[in-house]
């Protein structure tokens, strides 16, 4: 029996168990990329913060250039636009920051290195208040995206 099947289904276990960082939780992260020649990736998850509402201000990892947090908006044409969210993301106090395809989200611009389905990519979460939370942060090029979260091409810009 080959050990390469148990590898995996023990990384993937481990994994599963959330970050923590005082009272700020990251449940299910996954990252991709549109193609493995991409130079660009996002990565999503869930955050939950048990403690007085914070902002998440910013995010580091060493797999691209520019890691940034972005969301997506409608304009007046009624073409969704993803932008750059310089002043970050409310956290409210017990509540949830759902970041996911089609809306919030961490940014991979010029990434360093191809994510292959897998790997695990670092990123660091910076709030306000909690600090830095440090996530591990598994690739899963194969996750389909949610029902109701489509974007038309070429209709992504950086900015607010």
């Amino acid at each position: 029996m080959s050990v390469r099947p148990l590898l995996v289904a023990a990384t993937a276990a481990f994994l599963a168990v959330p970050a923590f960082a005082g009272e700020i939780s990251v449940m299910d992260p996954y990252a991709r990329t549109s193609t493995m020649k991409a130079q660009t990736g996002a990565a999503f998850m869930m955050i939950h913060n048990k403690g007085d509402a914070d902002r998440l201000i910013g995010v580091t990892s060493p797999v691209a250039e520019r890691v940034e947090l972005h969301t997506h908006k409608e304009n007046a044409q009624g073409v969704m636009q993803m932008i750059h969210v310089e002043e970050g993301f409310e956290m409210p106090a017990d509540g949830m920051i759902v970041m996911e395809r089609g809306g919030h989200h961490v940014m991979f611009l010029g990434l360093t290195r191809s994510l292959k389905q897998d790997d695990i990519v670092p990123v660091t979460l910076i709030f306000e208040k909690a600090g830095e939370v440090n996530v591990d942060v598994p690739v899963d090029l194969e996750r389909k995206p949610q029902e109701g979260h489509k974007m038309q091409h070429g209709q992504m810009k950086s900015g607010g």
